[in-house]
């Protein structure tokens, strides 16, 4: 099972690489979609209130630290309604053997109002992916999925940039050993430059995750920031800086990520 798991983790990896080259050096005159037509679908951690129009996808790849790596990749079933699925690893990116996940994680996020002049979108979601590597003895990811979750975003542009407000709640969970089932909630910010360059903020405020276990946080909550490059029309490419209050117990700074998203439509 575990060799199956492997080959289709390293086949997704190729399989974007690829598709991702070939766009940035020949385009795709059949593809309508663009990044500058399609709303942030997250922050760095968070979700926002976006989600996929119906037909479009979005495959990509999160590196964070130790070699680990998480692939994923999301589809539209309508304008609405966006599913995906996601799975990783530490080591991945290293000399020695994988250390995988325990399971396959999926996401699921409904829109059912939408931004309006003076109303902002909101959605509804579920979310079992955390960040960051398996922490076996805790059953948990070092920052833990979102779990069930509802946001809210706001839109609004200013000359050459366009920008969002979001603000949302989350009951994760990965709270079985530490006992943390608060509800949680959590603020973002995102605003794009000329079309091409975006700086995207979050606070999440970690109520759920402040015990006096080594893997928790010390209740500081987590400050990410994230510079987000448009490459091409269709590829994203994104530094993330994690905990930039230090808030993990057993962290001496911030953490430093990479992600690389491609979207395109059927």
């Amino acid at each position: 099972m575990k060799k199956i798991l492997n080959y289709t983790f390293y086949l997704l990896l190729a399989t974007m690489s690829i598709t991702t080259v070939a766009q940035a050096q020949f385009g795709d005159e059949a593809s309508e979609v663009t990044l500058y037509d399609v709303p942030p679908r997250f922050i760095i951690d968070c979700p926002t209130a976006g989600t996929l129009s119906r037909g479009h996808y979005q495959i990509g790849t999160r590196f964070y630290p130790d070699g680990g790596a998480i692939a994923f990749t999301d589809i539209g079933l309508s304008n609405r309604l966006t599913i995906g699925i996601s799975y990783g690893g530490d080591k991945v990116i290293s000399n020695g053997s994988p250390n995988w996940n325990p399971k396959i994680e999926f996401h699921l996020k409904f829109r059912p109002i939408d931004e309006l002049e003076y109303f902002p979108a909101i959605s509804i979601g579920f979310s079992s992916q955390g960040y960051g590597a398996w922490i076996s003895d805790w059953d948990r990811y070092t920052f833990k999925s979102r779990g069930f979750y509802a946001v809210v975003s706001r839109s609004f542009y200013f000359y050459q940039w366009t920008a969002g407000w979001h603000a949302g709640i989350n009951y994760s969970l990965e709270n079985d050993i530490d006992k943390e089932k608060n509800l949680n909630f959590f603020l973002g910010f995102d605003a794009t430059f000329k079309y091409n360059l975006a700086l995207l903020f979050e606070f999440d405020a970690a109520l759920n995750d402040n015990s006096t276990l080594p893997s928790s946080g010390r209740g500081r909550g987590y400050f990410n920031s994230s510079v987000k490059w448009l490459f091409t029309e269709n590829l994203e490419l994104e530094a993330l800086l994690k905990d930039l209050l230090v808030n993990r117990r057993d962290s001496d700074s911030f953490t430093r990520e990479i992600r690389i998203t491609f979207i395109d439509k059927f």
